[in-house]
């Protein structure tokens, strides 16, 4: 489904500045796999979202999604065969817009007629929104006509997770998509991740914080370190993995010990 070939990032070559976000990387991600990454700041992780997702085009290397060379495939063409969520959950939605717009419009951003409009929303579409909003729990599918702005940051979050798989896409990015939320609905919004991505059988990769989450979520598990994955686990090594483990094994692979707060204490 997606396979990288040594893709490499240097921001800002030639100055002070200089920084190798990512260094000969390479990953290979069977259909329906779902994978969670775990590291510390500066390891790369939302450089490699980046990348995958177009933000850039990498230095060296290759990106190849479905078969298809994306390489240099402007991010706008990618964003129709992937969905993405971001940490702030703001980042996902236009907050003037309806919910019911915001839907509309992740609707036909998958859209190959380049005459994509409002006026082919339907009033079947419209009811699939809503029966699609029902499956949050959250009473949404009430709310269509009021704008996003008016939503928790949860609801926001769960909403843009309903707009990047209700037409499902070939692979979705989750950036610590859960990282802003409180405790209890982080929780929810992740039931709802788990759920979807086993329905629709989605390509996932999912960045987080959470050791433990790390390995409970998923079929596979990377740590990545200095724009590099330092340890790839899945199958019955990963089955009988501990957090402690996983810290042991960051510390053989990165030479180092783990030393980010945020992810030690949760």
């Amino acid at each position: 489904m997606l396979d990288i070939q040594n893709i490499s990032k240097t921001f800002n070559p030639g100055t002070v500045n200089e920084k190798k976000a990512l260094s000969g990387l390479s990953l290979h991600l069977e259909p329906g796999d779902f994978v969670t990454i775990v590291g510390s700041n500066g390891a790369g992780k939302s450089t490699l979202f980046n990348a995958i997702a177009g933000a850039f085009y990498v230095d060296e290397g290759s990106i190849r999604l479905s078969g298809e060379d994306i390489t240099f495939k402007p991010e706008y063409r990618r964003s129709r065969e992937m969905g993405r969520l971001f940490q702030d959950p703001m980042r996902g939605t236009a907050p003037h817009m309806t919910i019911g717009e915001n839907l509309a419009l992740a609707y036909l951003r998958t859209a190959k007629n380049q005459h994509a409009y409002f006026s082919r929303i339907t009033k079947k579409d419209l009811a699939f929104f809503r029966d699609q909003l029902a499956k949050l729990d959250m009473g949404l599918e009430d709310r269509m006509k009021q704008p996003v702005g008016l939503l928790s940051g949860g609801q926001r979050q769960a909403l843009t997770l309903l707009m990047s798989t209700m037409v499902p896409p070939k692979l979705l990015l989750l950036d610590e998509h859960t990282a802003a939320l409180d405790p209890a609905t982080a929780e929810k919004v992740l039931n709802i991740t788990r759920d979807v991505v086993a329905e629709h059988h989605i390509t996932t990769l999912m960045v987080t914080h959470n050791m433990h989450q790390a390995l409970e979520l998923g079929n596979r598990t990377l740590m990545m370190d200095n724009g590099n994955i330092i340890l790839d686990v899945q199958g019955e090594q990963r089955n009988h993995m501990t957090v402690n483990d996983l810290l042991e094994q960051f510390r053989v692979g990165a030479g180092k010990n783990l030393d980010n707060d945020r992810i030690l204490l949760s």
